[in-house]
């Protein structure tokens, strides 16, 4: 009884922050261990697990979704679950996972790809109440304003004449995929002297871009305009342009998603006209979101149950010297713990944003 007692007395004089370490968290990532979008991503997420007392744990799936299921079985059925699951719907695997937490007793929370509109009209929301809600970026914008900002560096064309586009898309069955792209036929309607060539799908991979722009170089020549959905395949395309005796940037112009060092000096060097990122922060700004229910607060009081934050930007030159001294240091420079809603009066909106690690 004695030990009982001085165990709940030690408890009660620890620092709330200490307290709050018991909280677990997994992430099932889905990318590869050494990609390095997914990668900084995790890392960014460390941070503010390790700034909010959270006990984050990071599965990579390798890109496999029969992997992510068989990490998520363990997760929510095994014998060590954690508080918290955060997923990503990538190539639709929530629904499945969804299904899986039933009676588990874990909180789960969907970032960078949202249900669908089908997916969430086929699932009856109010079986799971443990699914907190979502958290993803502006992908439509994101995809809308690489063509916009191609179209403005590029110049006016000739009356009577076009500019060949060439676009590459991720994974057909990921919804940020699918969003990129709307943005892009958004810009399409803005921009009638551009012509869309071709779209294909280069699932997110250097070598599988550069063999489809390797042929598509060749059926158009005369390219003129190059959109990509992340930073690889932007990167195979002008591997493949160069290849092609042509220079990045002078002779085509390409734009790109993320803030990979390689990308970043790409942007510094010229050879990528136009550059969007941000939404590596997204697993960052979960934290703070799952640090805020863990303490009892209403999280959907302060901005909603799902959530599109207007993460993604143009990133300029100088924009891109920053983002790789962050790449560098790992230092971000943000205080998670200020971001809480804790205290704060009920019209407080979570102010996520890029702009808090650029200072």
């Amino acid at each position: 009884m004695l030990k009982v007692l001085c165990k709940c007395l030690l408890v009660l004089s620890m620092p709330f922050w200490a307290v709050a370490q018991a909280t677990s968290v997994v992430f099932l990532n889905p990318g590869n261990s050494t990609e390095t979008f997914w990668v900084s991503y995790a890392q960014f997420m460390q941070a503010a697990a390790r700034d909010l007392g959270l006990d984050l744990r990071v599965r990579y799936s390798e890109r496999n979704p029969e992997t992510t299921l068989l990490q998520a079985r363990e997760a929510l059925q095994g014998s060590a679950r954690p508080d918290y699951l955060v997923l990503v719907n990538e190539q639709y695997i929530a629904p499945q996972i969804l299904r899986l937490s039933q009676g588990s007793g874990v909180k789960l929370l969907i970032v960078n790809n949202a249900l669908t509109a089908d997916q969430t009209q086929l699932l009856d929301a109010g079986k799971y109440p443990n699914w907190i809600g979502s958290l993803v970026a502006n992908d439509e914008e994101a995809g809308y304003l690489m063509l916009k900002e191609l179209v403005r560096l590029h110049g006016p064309v000739s009356p009577g004449h076009t500019l060949d586009l060439l676009a590459f898309s991720g994974v057909k069955t990921t919804p940020a995929a699918q969003l990129r792209e709307q943005g892009l036929r958004r810009a399409l309607n803005d921009y009638p002297q551009v012509r869309l060539r071709q779209l294909v799908y280069g699932e997110w991979s250097r070598q599988r871009a550069f063999e489809q722009a390797t042929q598509l170089f060749k059926r158009y020549p005369q390219t003129a305009l190059v959109w990509s959905a992340n930073d690889e395949m932007a990167l195979g395309a002008m591997d493949a342009l160069q290849d092609d005796g042509r220079t990045p940037g002078k002779d085509v112009l390409f734009s790109a998603v993320n803030s990979s060092p390689e990308i970043l000096q790409a942007r510094l060097d010229g050879r990528v006209s136009a550059l969007v990122a941000g939404h590596f922060t997204v697993g960052g700004w979960a934290m703070v979101l799952l640090h805020d229910d863990a303490l009892g607060l209403d999280i959907t009081r302060y901005g909603g149950r799902e959530r599109r934050e207007v993460l993604f930007q143009l990133i300029d030159p100088a924009a891109a010297a920053r983002l790789l001294q962050i790449n560098a240091s790992q230092d971000y420079r943000v205080d998670f713990r200020a971001l809480s809603a804790q205290g704060k009066p009920v019209s407080y909106r979570y102010p996520f944003s890029l702009q808090l690690l650029m200072h």
